[in-house]
Protein backbone atom coordinates (compact mmCIF):
# COMPACT_ATOMS: atom_id res chain seq x y z
CA UNK A 1 0.00 0.00 0.00
CA UNK A 2 1.23 3.30 -0.75
CA UNK A 3 1.50 5.66 2.47
CA UNK A 4 0.16 9.46 2.05
CA UNK A 5 2.09 11.80 0.94
CA UNK A 6 2.80 14.80 3.49
CA UNK A 7 2.71 18.58 2.14
CA UNK A 8 6.42 18.86 3.42
CA UNK A 9 6.93 16.44 1.40
CA UNK A 10 6.20 17.36 -2.10
CA UNK A 11 7.51 20.99 -1.40
CA UNK A 12 11.06 21.15 -2.53
CA UNK A 13 13.35 24.21 -1.36
CA UNK A 14 14.03 26.77 -4.68
CA UNK A 15 17.37 25.30 -4.69
CA UNK A 16 16.31 22.23 -6.05
CA UNK A 17 16.28 21.05 -9.59
CA UNK A 18 18.92 24.14 -10.32
CA UNK A 19 22.65 23.83 -10.24
CA UNK A 20 24.25 25.21 -7.19
CA UNK A 21 27.33 27.76 -7.73
CA UNK A 22 28.34 27.27 -4.21
CA UNK A 23 30.10 24.19 -4.02
CA UNK A 24 32.54 22.36 -6.20
CA UNK A 25 30.57 19.22 -5.44
CA UNK A 26 27.66 17.39 -4.22
CA UNK A 27 25.92 14.21 -3.65
CA UNK A 28 23.03 12.92 -5.93
CA UNK A 29 20.72 12.94 -3.48
CA UNK A 30 17.35 12.46 -4.94
CA UNK A 31 14.47 12.77 -2.87
CA UNK A 32 12.50 9.43 -2.77
CA UNK A 33 8.36 10.48 -1.75
CA UNK A 34 6.54 7.89 -2.19
CA UNK A 35 7.76 4.39 -3.52
CA UNK A 36 5.19 2.55 -5.75
CA UNK A 37 5.42 -0.83 -6.27
CA UNK A 38 8.20 -0.44 -9.16
CA UNK A 39 9.88 3.09 -8.23
CA UNK A 40 8.68 6.11 -6.82
CA UNK A 41 5.81 8.19 -8.80
CA UNK A 42 6.72 11.86 -7.36
CA UNK A 43 8.18 14.40 -9.65
CA UNK A 44 9.95 15.44 -6.08
CA UNK A 45 11.33 11.92 -6.76
CA UNK A 46 13.46 12.90 -9.63
CA UNK A 47 15.22 15.92 -8.24
CA UNK A 48 18.48 17.01 -7.44
CA UNK A 49 21.36 19.51 -6.77
CA UNK A 50 23.92 19.65 -9.23
CA UNK A 51 26.88 21.53 -8.94
CA UNK A 52 27.31 24.37 -10.99
CA UNK A 53 30.84 23.21 -12.67
CA UNK A 54 29.29 20.02 -13.53
CA UNK A 55 27.28 21.26 -16.67
CA UNK A 56 29.19 20.92 -20.00
CA UNK A 57 28.16 24.24 -21.79
CA UNK A 58 30.92 23.02 -24.31
CA UNK A 59 31.26 19.88 -25.78
CA UNK A 60 34.25 18.12 -25.23
CA UNK A 61 37.82 18.62 -26.86
CA UNK A 62 37.24 15.31 -29.00
CA UNK A 63 33.73 13.06 -29.11
CA UNK A 64 35.28 10.20 -27.82
CA UNK A 65 37.19 11.46 -25.22
CA UNK A 66 34.06 11.78 -23.44
CA UNK A 67 33.61 9.67 -20.15
CA UNK A 68 31.40 6.65 -19.96
CA UNK A 69 29.80 5.30 -16.87
CA UNK A 70 29.74 1.34 -17.53
CA UNK A 71 26.21 0.40 -15.18
CA UNK A 72 25.76 -3.86 -15.31
CA UNK A 73 22.95 -5.54 -13.93
CA UNK A 74 25.08 -6.39 -11.30
CA UNK A 75 28.20 -5.17 -9.52
CA UNK A 76 29.11 -0.85 -8.94
CA UNK A 77 29.32 1.43 -11.45
CA UNK A 78 32.22 1.43 -14.13
CA UNK A 79 34.37 4.11 -15.16
CA UNK A 80 35.78 4.43 -18.61
CA UNK A 81 36.08 6.66 -21.84
CA UNK A 82 33.47 6.33 -24.61
CA UNK A 83 36.17 5.16 -26.93
CA UNK A 84 36.41 2.19 -25.11
CA UNK A 85 32.85 1.73 -25.80
CA UNK A 86 32.88 -1.09 -28.36
CA UNK A 87 34.38 -3.22 -25.84
CA UNK A 88 31.49 -3.42 -24.39
CA UNK A 89 29.68 -4.87 -27.17
CA UNK A 90 29.06 -8.60 -28.16
CA UNK A 91 29.38 -9.91 -31.93
CA UNK A 92 25.81 -10.34 -32.94
CA UNK A 93 24.86 -7.40 -30.67
CA UNK A 94 22.35 -4.97 -32.69
CA UNK A 95 22.87 -1.40 -31.58
CA UNK A 96 20.33 0.73 -33.45
CA UNK A 97 21.19 4.65 -34.30
CA UNK A 98 19.07 7.87 -34.62
CA UNK A 99 20.28 9.39 -37.95
CA UNK A 100 17.90 12.45 -37.25
CA UNK A 101 19.13 15.91 -38.18
CA UNK A 102 18.61 19.26 -36.43
CA UNK A 103 17.61 21.77 -38.40
CA UNK A 104 18.58 25.56 -38.06
CA UNK A 105 15.37 25.99 -36.70
CA UNK A 106 15.79 28.64 -35.12
CA UNK A 107 15.19 33.01 -36.51
CA UNK A 108 15.42 36.00 -35.64
CA UNK A 109 12.91 38.11 -37.07
CA UNK A 110 11.53 41.54 -36.81
CA UNK A 111 8.32 42.52 -35.83
CA UNK A 112 6.50 45.43 -38.16
CA UNK A 113 5.71 47.48 -35.76
CA UNK A 114 9.03 47.83 -34.85
CA UNK A 115 11.23 45.44 -32.30
CA UNK A 116 12.81 42.27 -32.62
CA UNK A 117 11.81 38.91 -32.24
CA UNK A 118 12.11 35.72 -32.12
CA UNK A 119 10.62 31.95 -33.92
CA UNK A 120 11.62 28.89 -33.42
CA UNK A 121 9.98 26.30 -35.83
CA UNK A 122 8.97 22.91 -34.10
CA UNK A 123 7.12 20.87 -37.65
CA UNK A 124 4.50 21.48 -39.95
CA UNK A 125 0.88 22.22 -39.24
CA UNK A 126 -1.38 19.78 -39.64
CA UNK A 127 1.17 17.41 -40.52
CA UNK A 128 3.62 14.82 -38.66
CA UNK A 129 6.55 14.42 -41.81
CA UNK A 130 8.92 17.30 -42.08
CA UNK A 131 8.09 18.71 -45.05
CA UNK A 132 10.19 22.25 -45.85
CA UNK A 133 7.87 22.91 -48.60
CA UNK A 134 4.69 23.65 -45.73
CA UNK A 135 3.80 27.36 -45.55
CA UNK A 136 2.10 26.89 -42.29
CA UNK A 137 3.86 25.81 -39.10
CA UNK A 138 3.50 25.35 -35.16
CA UNK A 139 6.82 27.51 -33.64
CA UNK A 140 7.44 29.04 -30.37
CA UNK A 141 8.03 32.84 -30.92
CA UNK A 142 9.47 35.94 -28.33
CA UNK A 143 8.15 37.89 -27.31
CA UNK A 144 4.92 35.88 -27.08
CA UNK A 145 2.53 38.94 -25.54
CA UNK A 146 3.37 40.98 -28.58
CA UNK A 147 2.62 38.59 -31.15
CA UNK A 148 -0.95 37.87 -31.42
CA UNK A 149 -3.00 36.34 -34.47
CA UNK A 150 -2.13 38.97 -37.45
CA UNK A 151 1.18 40.23 -36.28
CA UNK A 152 3.52 40.10 -38.95
CA UNK A 153 7.21 39.57 -39.22
CA UNK A 154 9.87 40.05 -41.01
CA UNK A 155 12.88 37.61 -41.36
CA UNK A 156 15.67 38.32 -43.85
CA UNK A 157 13.04 39.45 -46.70
CA UNK A 158 10.80 36.97 -46.10
CA UNK A 159 7.65 37.54 -44.62
CA UNK A 160 5.52 35.55 -42.31
CA UNK A 161 1.72 36.19 -39.91
CA UNK A 162 1.01 34.88 -37.11
CA UNK A 163 -2.61 32.86 -37.33
CA UNK A 164 -3.52 31.15 -34.40
CA UNK A 165 -2.19 30.37 -30.41
CA UNK A 166 -2.42 27.06 -29.30
CA UNK A 167 -3.78 25.98 -26.20
CA UNK A 168 -0.03 25.40 -24.55
CA UNK A 169 1.95 28.38 -25.53
CA UNK A 170 2.68 27.34 -29.35
CA UNK A 171 1.66 29.56 -32.28
CA UNK A 172 0.92 28.73 -35.85
CA UNK A 173 2.73 30.61 -38.53
CA UNK A 174 1.97 31.12 -42.48
CA UNK A 175 4.83 32.02 -44.69
CA UNK A 176 3.83 34.44 -47.50
CA UNK A 177 3.70 32.89 -50.49
CA UNK A 178 6.82 32.18 -52.48
CA UNK A 179 9.23 32.29 -49.50
CA UNK A 180 12.05 29.14 -50.19
CA UNK A 181 12.32 28.21 -46.77
CA UNK A 182 15.11 25.97 -47.29
CA UNK A 183 16.97 28.70 -48.39
CA UNK A 184 15.82 31.11 -45.61
CA UNK A 185 17.00 28.73 -42.96
CA UNK A 186 20.28 28.27 -44.63
CA UNK A 187 20.46 32.08 -44.50
CA UNK A 188 18.93 32.92 -41.48
CA UNK A 189 18.17 29.95 -39.33
CA UNK A 190 20.39 28.96 -36.38
CA UNK A 191 20.78 25.48 -34.88
CA UNK A 192 18.74 25.78 -31.71
CA UNK A 193 21.46 24.99 -28.94
CA UNK A 194 19.93 23.75 -25.26
CA UNK A 195 18.40 26.79 -23.03
CA UNK A 196 21.49 26.02 -20.11
CA UNK A 197 23.29 26.69 -22.94
CA UNK A 198 25.08 30.25 -23.52
CA UNK A 199 24.75 31.71 -27.26
CA UNK A 200 28.24 32.80 -28.88
CA UNK A 201 28.58 34.35 -31.97
CA UNK A 202 31.23 32.60 -34.71
CA UNK A 203 33.24 35.04 -36.20
CA UNK A 204 31.88 38.26 -38.13
CA UNK A 205 28.38 37.31 -36.77
CA UNK A 206 27.86 33.70 -37.72
CA UNK A 207 26.99 30.45 -36.33
CA UNK A 208 27.48 29.77 -32.76
CA UNK A 209 30.84 27.38 -33.22
CA UNK A 210 29.33 24.37 -30.80
CA UNK A 211 26.46 24.25 -33.89
CA UNK A 212 28.75 21.33 -35.37
CA UNK A 213 28.98 19.55 -32.32
CA UNK A 214 25.36 19.40 -31.51
CA UNK A 215 25.27 16.91 -34.61
CA UNK A 216 25.84 13.55 -34.74
CA UNK A 217 28.75 12.04 -37.16
CA UNK A 218 25.53 9.77 -38.98
CA UNK A 219 22.79 13.00 -39.48
CA UNK A 220 21.29 12.48 -42.43
CA UNK A 221 17.44 13.20 -42.00
CA UNK A 222 16.32 17.07 -41.25
CA UNK A 223 13.37 17.31 -38.66
CA UNK A 224 14.59 17.69 -35.31
CA UNK A 225 15.11 20.83 -32.72
CA UNK A 226 17.40 19.06 -30.38
CA UNK A 227 19.85 16.34 -30.97
CA UNK A 228 20.27 12.76 -30.04
CA UNK A 229 22.58 13.19 -27.74
CA UNK A 230 23.99 9.94 -26.40
CA UNK A 231 24.91 9.90 -29.93
CA UNK A 232 27.02 12.88 -30.30
CA UNK A 233 30.19 10.82 -28.50
CA UNK A 234 30.48 8.48 -31.74
CA UNK A 235 33.30 9.04 -34.37
CA UNK A 236 33.82 7.27 -37.58
CA UNK A 237 36.58 5.16 -35.70
CA UNK A 238 34.39 4.05 -33.09
CA UNK A 239 31.60 3.23 -35.30
CA UNK A 240 34.25 1.01 -37.51
CA UNK A 241 35.11 -0.36 -34.20
CA UNK A 242 31.48 -1.34 -33.29
CA UNK A 243 31.00 -3.09 -36.59
CA UNK A 244 34.71 -5.13 -36.64
CA UNK A 245 33.14 -6.48 -33.38
CA UNK A 246 30.12 -8.41 -35.13
CA UNK A 247 27.95 -5.81 -34.30
CA UNK A 248 24.81 -5.36 -36.23
CA UNK A 249 24.15 -1.46 -36.69
CA UNK A 250 21.18 -0.50 -38.03
CA UNK A 251 19.58 3.36 -38.28
CA UNK A 252 15.66 4.67 -37.66
CA UNK A 253 14.65 8.25 -37.26
CA UNK A 254 12.90 10.11 -34.26
CA UNK A 255 12.49 13.89 -35.03
CA UNK A 256 13.34 15.40 -31.59
CA UNK A 257 11.17 17.84 -29.90
CA UNK A 258 11.28 20.81 -27.93
CA UNK A 259 9.50 18.73 -25.35
CA UNK A 260 12.85 16.71 -24.25
CA UNK A 261 13.92 20.30 -22.03
CA UNK A 262 10.32 20.46 -20.59
CA UNK A 263 10.16 19.60 -16.83
CA UNK A 264 7.39 17.30 -15.91
CA UNK A 265 3.92 19.18 -14.63
CA UNK A 266 1.98 18.20 -11.96
CA UNK A 267 3.01 17.11 -8.58
CA UNK A 268 3.05 12.98 -9.65
CA UNK A 269 4.62 11.57 -12.82
CA UNK A 270 1.24 10.34 -14.17
CA UNK A 271 -0.18 14.10 -14.11
CA UNK A 272 2.22 14.83 -17.21
CA UNK A 273 1.19 14.50 -20.44
CA UNK A 274 3.52 13.50 -22.91
CA UNK A 275 4.90 14.81 -26.45
CA UNK A 276 4.28 12.79 -29.15
CA UNK A 277 7.31 12.73 -31.97
CA UNK A 278 7.77 11.22 -35.40
CA UNK A 279 9.66 8.36 -35.91
CA UNK A 280 10.63 5.95 -39.10
CA UNK A 281 11.91 2.74 -38.51
CA UNK A 282 13.39 1.05 -42.05
CA UNK A 283 12.35 -2.17 -42.70
CA UNK A 284 15.69 -3.95 -42.84
CA UNK A 285 16.48 -2.47 -38.78
CA UNK A 286 12.89 -4.10 -37.94
CA UNK A 287 13.57 -7.10 -39.47
CA UNK A 288 17.10 -7.32 -37.74
CA UNK A 289 15.65 -6.41 -34.22
CA UNK A 290 12.68 -9.42 -34.64
CA UNK A 291 16.10 -11.63 -36.05
CA UNK A 292 18.15 -10.82 -32.52
CA UNK A 293 15.18 -11.29 -30.20
CA UNK A 294 14.86 -14.74 -32.22
CA UNK A 295 18.20 -15.65 -32.06
CA UNK A 296 18.80 -14.56 -28.44
CA UNK A 297 21.03 -11.46 -28.73
CA UNK A 298 21.22 -8.29 -27.38
CA UNK A 299 19.26 -4.88 -28.85
CA UNK A 300 20.81 -1.82 -27.66
CA UNK A 301 19.22 1.44 -27.89
CA UNK A 302 21.86 4.42 -29.06
CA UNK A 303 19.95 7.18 -26.85
CA UNK A 304 16.67 7.21 -25.62
CA UNK A 305 14.94 8.65 -28.62
CA UNK A 306 15.75 5.30 -30.14
CA UNK A 307 14.45 2.92 -27.03
CA UNK A 308 11.14 4.69 -27.83
CA UNK A 309 10.90 4.37 -31.27
CA UNK A 310 11.26 0.93 -31.06
CA UNK A 311 9.51 0.22 -27.61
CA UNK A 312 6.82 2.51 -28.94
CA UNK A 313 6.33 0.43 -32.45
CA UNK A 314 6.38 -2.74 -29.82
CA UNK A 315 3.29 -1.34 -28.09
CA UNK A 316 0.64 -2.62 -30.62
CA UNK A 317 1.37 -6.83 -30.77
CA UNK A 318 5.02 -6.84 -29.13
CA UNK A 319 6.65 -6.98 -32.58
CA UNK A 320 8.74 -3.79 -34.07
CA UNK A 321 7.58 -3.81 -37.73
CA UNK A 322 9.03 -1.33 -40.30
CA UNK A 323 6.84 2.23 -41.35
CA UNK A 324 6.11 5.63 -39.73
CA UNK A 325 4.41 7.04 -36.76
CA UNK A 326 4.04 8.92 -33.84
CA UNK A 327 5.03 8.21 -30.36
CA UNK A 328 3.88 9.93 -27.20
CA UNK A 329 4.93 6.96 -24.78
CA UNK A 330 5.92 8.05 -21.51
CA UNK A 331 8.10 4.91 -20.25
CA UNK A 332 7.80 5.21 -16.30
CA UNK A 333 8.53 2.91 -13.41
CA UNK A 334 6.58 -0.18 -13.86
CA UNK A 335 6.85 0.09 -18.20
CA UNK A 336 7.48 -3.62 -19.39
CA UNK A 337 10.08 -3.41 -22.00
CA UNK A 338 9.73 -5.92 -25.17
CA UNK A 339 12.47 -4.53 -27.02
CA UNK A 340 15.61 -2.84 -25.97
CA UNK A 341 18.28 -4.97 -23.32
CA UNK A 342 20.68 -2.21 -23.13
CA UNK A 343 20.57 1.80 -23.10
CA UNK A 344 23.29 4.50 -24.31
CA UNK A 345 22.15 7.49 -22.57
CA UNK A 346 23.54 10.80 -20.92
CA UNK A 347 22.86 12.44 -18.13
CA UNK A 348 19.30 14.36 -17.70
CA UNK A 349 17.72 17.22 -16.44
CA UNK A 350 16.30 16.68 -12.57
CA UNK A 351 12.51 16.26 -12.88
CA UNK A 352 12.64 15.39 -16.61
CA UNK A 353 10.90 12.82 -18.29
CA UNK A 354 14.42 11.14 -19.22
CA UNK A 355 15.47 10.80 -16.02
CA UNK A 356 12.02 8.59 -15.41
CA UNK A 357 12.61 6.61 -18.45
CA UNK A 358 16.10 5.74 -17.38
CA UNK A 359 14.85 5.15 -13.70
CA UNK A 360 12.28 2.52 -15.16
CA UNK A 361 14.73 0.80 -17.52
CA UNK A 362 17.47 0.42 -14.51
CA UNK A 363 15.50 0.37 -11.70
CA UNK A 364 14.99 3.56 -9.61
CA UNK A 365 18.27 2.72 -6.88
CA UNK A 366 20.54 1.86 -9.37
CA UNK A 367 19.68 5.26 -11.33
CA UNK A 368 20.11 6.59 -8.43
CA UNK A 369 23.65 4.97 -7.44
CA UNK A 370 24.37 5.83 -10.76
CA UNK A 371 24.21 9.46 -10.95
CA UNK A 372 25.48 9.86 -7.52
CA UNK A 373 28.58 8.07 -8.91
CA UNK A 374 28.91 10.75 -11.26
CA UNK A 375 28.78 13.20 -9.49
CA UNK A 376 31.19 11.96 -6.68
CA UNK A 377 33.09 11.44 -9.59
CA UNK A 378 32.88 14.63 -11.37
CA UNK A 379 31.22 13.61 -14.49
CA UNK A 380 30.08 16.84 -16.97
CA UNK A 381 26.24 16.20 -16.99
CA UNK A 382 23.43 16.71 -19.65
CA UNK A 383 23.52 17.40 -23.64
CA UNK A 384 27.04 18.13 -24.11
CA UNK A 385 28.16 15.52 -21.51
CA UNK A 386 29.43 12.19 -20.29
CA UNK A 387 27.63 9.19 -21.03
CA UNK A 388 26.14 5.85 -19.22
CA UNK A 389 25.65 2.54 -20.61
CA UNK A 390 23.24 0.50 -18.91
CA UNK A 391 21.84 -2.59 -18.95
CA UNK A 392 18.35 -3.40 -18.49
CA UNK A 393 16.57 -3.79 -14.84
CA UNK A 394 15.56 -7.75 -15.32
CA UNK A 395 12.40 -6.86 -13.42
CA UNK A 396 11.31 -4.45 -16.72
CA UNK A 397 11.53 -7.65 -18.64
CA UNK A 398 8.12 -7.74 -20.81
CA UNK A 399 7.07 -11.40 -19.83
CA UNK A 400 7.35 -13.94 -23.03
CA UNK A 401 10.08 -11.85 -23.90
CA UNK A 402 13.70 -12.32 -23.34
Amino acid sequence: MRRAVRRDERRRPRTAGVVRRDRAHARADFVIAAPGPYGPRDVAAYDYDLPDALVAREPAAQRDGSRLLVVARDGAPEHRTFAEFPSLLRAGDVLVINETRVIRARLRARRDGGGAAEVLLLRPHGGAVFDLQAREWIALVRPGRKLRPGARLRIGDAGATITGMLADGPRTLRFDEGVDLEALLERHGEVPLPPYVAPQRGPEGGDDPRSARYQTVFARVPGSVAAPTASLHFTPEVLDAVRARGVVLTPLVLDVGIGTFRPMSGTTIDEHVMHAERYAIRPDTAAAVRQAHRDGRRVIAAGTTVLRALEGAALRDGTVHGGDGETDLFVTPGFRFRVVDALLTNFHLPRSTLLVLVAAFAGYARTREAYRAAIDAGYRFFSFGDAMFVEREEAARAPNTR
